[in-house]
């Protein structure tokens, strides 16, 4: 039986997306450690919940541009240790798997140009790029 894909992007598709996405997150050998080390390894203890909240307003602002989102997303990354290319790039690749699930390709395309965007930009200002594929 196959899923109907989301064809409007909404506050209920983009909740969808982002507990599935960190579902999967959990279950990835890459990312998992990252998240598990920051907000534990159960996605419903509290703060997992303030995170999710907080991803929930970031999409919504990125594809929206509504939502209660402040700040910036580069933050809570600068003082992460063992940051790699690689681990963006897993990330993006754990991401569009999670989008090609919920939405139709154009909303896929839409959403992962913002998430390829994002990653290039906490590499360069992270300073984790030793050469320019990531420019």
């Amino acid at each position: 039986m196959s899923q109907t894909l989301v064809e409007n992007i909404d506050r209920g598709s983009i909740e969808k997306l982002v507990r599935s996405f960190y579902a999967k997150v959990l279950e990835d050998n890459v990312l998992a450690p990252f998240f598990i080390n920051a907000l534990g390894d159960d996605m419903r203890n509290d703060k997992w919940y303030e995170h999710l909240i907080t991803l929930d307003n970031f999409w919504l602002g990125m594809m929206l541009e509504e939502g209660k989102y402040m700040g910036d997303p580069l933050l809570p990354h600068v003082f992460l240790a063992g940051l790699t290319p690689e681990i963006f790039d897993q990330w993006l690749k754990v991401f569009r798997e999670t989008l090609e699930e919920i939405y139709t390709p154009s909303n896929v395309r839409k959403f992962h140009g913002k998430a390829k965007a994002l990653s290039t930009r906490f590499i360069k200002d992270l300073e984790l790029d030793d050469d320019d594929d990531y420019e």
